[in-house]
């Protein structure tokens, strides 16, 4: 058989599977075909030499803002793919029912890495999120009409994995739990899971987590005081251990004010990782604190989560959220999204939400992506400088902006 496509001599880890060995990996009509201890190169139409590299199923970030030009804070997912080792990004409730159909004609169907979307609960989807506005799209609750919300889904059932609700002081305003209540409404009748934000109360974390179900997903799961999952003592609240053991999915959801070094290592001393590391990336921390789910998986890495569980938790792990056990993994037959990464030795200086800082001394970069068979590079994968200006800019971002999003997503 020939194939299209050869990734040769990379460590490729499946964490699905088990798999981490030398080997090489052939992709042939946008699928995988061959995962082999040596594949001649003859057999393939062209070569991509990925010895040192790491070769993974393709990224998929949980928790993105992708509706790029049809909301303030969204980013274009094409330009953040090849950089940051994404086949998949999962839009996190941009969009809501009085706009979804636009987000998927002029973005989802336009784009060429795959974009799937959770519906927001709010009718207008998050409108009034920029550096100087901040409205609450549930703050209204005229807004939160489950019905509606409910149609969206049905009408887009090929591209929506679920709801989305934000809830807290920021997103909702003085309504309190009820947003929550009637996004569960929504999920539960089309038979989905809920992705529930909370930043500061109220609602308390103390009335939000009681609420989820298993396979319902807590984003923000590391946030920072208030609303934290942890005692000022760092022991873990009782609360988030019975939230874990119901099967409520812990996700990282990075974003610009919800990830705190020291709440992540209290979490991970109790053996409480996270299930999902996301990258909440939007306008606003894309150029830091969060930067892109590579980075936030970096974080994890340098707090001493194992590299298998970071990769598992990038991939597996949010395929099993979204009930698509064809994204991934890497198997015969499957669809051909991979990530090239690479481990870089050197001097980083990471950011939290709240401006503490970690020195690591290796963090996650790209060599490309393929996509549906497709090689695409990451054009800046060896230029040393992009790392430089990476650590210099974590600085300047939390000095000139954390300030003026602290609390929101």
């Amino acid at each position: 058989m020939q194939f299209d496509l050869l990734l040769k001599g990379g460590r490729v880890i499946d964490p699905a599977s088990g798999l981490d060995a030398q080997r090489d990996l052939a992709i042939a009509d946008g699928r995988i075909a061959a995962i082999d201890a040596d594949i001649p190169f003859d057999r393939a139409a062209r070569v991509i030499d990925a010895t040192g590299s790491i070769v993974a199923p393709g990224l998929i970030d949980l928790h993105s803002h992708v509706y790029w030009g049809g909301t303030s804070l969204g980013v274009d997912a094409d330009r953040l793919a090849a950089k940051s080792g994404t086949t998949t990004f999962i839009d996190a409730g941009s969009a809501g029912a009085g706009n979804f159909l636009g987000f998927r004609r002029h973005v989802i169907e336009r784009s060429k890495v795959r974009i799937l979307a959770y519906v927001n609960i709010s009718f207008a989807g998050i409108f009034g999120f920029s550096q100087t506005v901040s409205v609450g799209e549930c703050s209204d609750l005229r807004l939160c009409e489950p019905r509606e919300t409910v149609a969206a889904v049905r009408e887009h059932a090929d591209v929506v994995v679920g709801v989305k609700v934000r809830s807290g002081r920021h997103a909702g305003g003085t309504s309190g739990i009820a947003p929550v209540d009637l996004a569960l409404e929504a999920a539960d009748q089309v038979g989905l899971p809920l992705m529930a934000h909370i930043d500061e109360p109220p609602p308390g974390r103390s009335e939000v987590l009681p609420r989820l179900r298993r396979g319902d997903i807590l984003t923000h799961c590391f946030r920072p005081f208030p609303n934290a999952p942890i005692f000022a003592s760092g022991a873990v609240r009782p609360d988030m251990r019975l939230a874990r053991e119901r099967g409520v999915i812990f996700d990282i959801g990075h974003g610009m004010g919800s990830f705190d070094f020291e709440v992540a290592k209290a979490m991970l001393s109790e053996g409480l990782a996270p299930d999902v590391i996301s990258s909440d990336v939007h306008l606003y921390c894309v150029d830091g604190p969060a930067f892109d789910i590579l980075v936030c998986m970096s974080k994890l890495l340098a707090l001493g989560m194992p590299l298998v569980e970071v990769l598992r938790a990038a991939t597996q792990r949010p395929a099993e959220a979204i009930a698509r056990p064809d994204l991934g993994a890497l198997m015969v037959g499957a669809v051909g999204d991979i990530a090239v990464l690479r481990l870089r030795p050197g001097s980083f200086t990471f950011v939290d939400a709240v401006g503490a800082s970690l020195v690591a001394e290796q963090r996650l970069i790209s060599d490309g992506v393929v996509i549906g068979g497709t090689w695409w590079p990451n054009e800046a994968a060896g230029d040393l400088g992009d790392t430089e200006r990476f650590e210099a800019h974590a600085h300047e971002t939390h000095v000139d902006v954390v300030a003026r999003h602290f609390g929101r997503g």
